[in-house]
C-alpha cells in the first residue's frame, strides 16, 4: 500500500508571495509490550491509533515511513509539515494516548522551518523560490540527519562562503535523482538545520555524501549526525509490521 498519509499542500504558491512552513520529524519506538498483547487487543489498539490521526490529514502534510530492521533505536517516522506550530502539539497529545500510541515512545524529534537560502543557487536561480514550500513525498526513501556548522563558517566573508556553496551546488547537480530539502532549525531546536533527500537509489545518495565528505566546506561541518534511513510505506502496512 503507498503512504496513505499523505495530505494536501498546506499552503499555495500565488508569485513570490509563499507561505514559510513548519516541519518535525519524530522518530517513534514501539514497547516491546505491545508484541505480547492478545491479538485482538493490538488490532483494537491500531485502530483507535488510526483513527485519532485521521483529523489531521486534512490539516497538514503528514507522511509515514518505515525504519524497522534499518535502525535499532526507532521503528517508524512522521514526517509533519504544517503552516501552524499548534497542530504537531495537538497531534501529538491525541495520538500517543490513543490505543497503539501509548506504546509509542518518542525516540527523536527534529522541528525546523523553511526559509529562502541566503546562497544563490546559479545552476538553478528558480530553486531558491522552491524552498519556502516543500512538497515531499514523491520518492521511495527519504534520508534525514540534523546538521550544525562550526562557529568559524560564521566568521568567513559571505564571498568566500558563496564560493564553497558553489561547489556544493556543482557536486549536488551530478546526482539529479536525489532531490534535497533543506529545512532551518536556528533557535528553535539543538541543531542549526534539518537536510531530507528523498531518492528512489540509495547508492546515488551514498555517492553524493562521499564525494561532499571532499568538498571545502565540508571543513566546517561539527556535527551531521544521528542520520537516518527511512522508507515510505502507508502507516496501515507499517503498523502491520510492528
Amino acid at each position: 500500500m503507498e503512504n496513505t498519509l499523505k495530505s494536501p499542500q498546506a499552503s499555495t504558491v500565488t508569485g513570490t508571495n509563499i507561505s514559510r512552513q513548519y516541519v518535525n520529524f519524530l522518530f517513534l519506538k514501539l514497547d516491546p509490550q505491545f508484541r505480547r498483547l492478545p491479538t485482538p487487543k493490538r488490532a483494537a489498539a491500531k485502530k483507535e491509533f488510526l483513527k485519532a490521526l485521521q483529523p489531521y490529514r486534512n490539516r497538514m502534510i503528514l507522511l509515514s515511513y518505515s525504519l524497522s530492521g534499518l535502525r535499532a533505536d526507532c521503528d517508524l517516522m512522521l514526517w509533519r509539515i504544517s503552516t501552524e506550530l499548534k497542530n504537531f502539539q495537538e497531534m501529538s497529545s491525541q495520538m500517543l494516548s490513543a490505543g497503539l500510541g501509548q506504546y509509542l515512545l518518542p525516540a527523536y524529534s527534529y522541528l525546523a522551518m523553511t526559509r529562502r537560502s541566503i546562497y544563490m543557487d546559479k545552476l538553478n536561480p528558480e530553486h531558491d523560490e522552491d524552498r519556502t514550500h516543500i512538497v515531499p513525498g514523491k520518492y521511495k526513501y527519504l534520508f534525514v540527519y540534523p546538521f550544525v556548522k562550526n562557529r568559524a563558517w560564521y566568521q568567513l566573508p559571505k564571498e568566500t562562503r558563496q564560493q564553497m556553496m558553489d561547489e556544493h551546488i556543482r557536486i549536488g547537480s551530478q546526482y539529479p535523482r536525489v532531490k534535497l530539502n533543506t529545512t532551518y532549525s536556528y533557535g528553535l531546536d539543538d541543531q542549526e538545520f534539518v537536510v531530507a533527500f528523498e531518492t528512489d537509489y540509495p547508492q546515488d545518495f551514498l555517492d553524493l555524501v562521499m564525494e561532499l565528505r571532499e568538498s571545502k566546506a565540508s571543513e566546517y561541518t561539527l556535527r551531521d549526525t544521528p542520520t537516518f534511513t527511512c522508507a515510505s510505506k502507508g502507516l496501515e502496512d507499517i503498523l502491520e509490521e510492528l
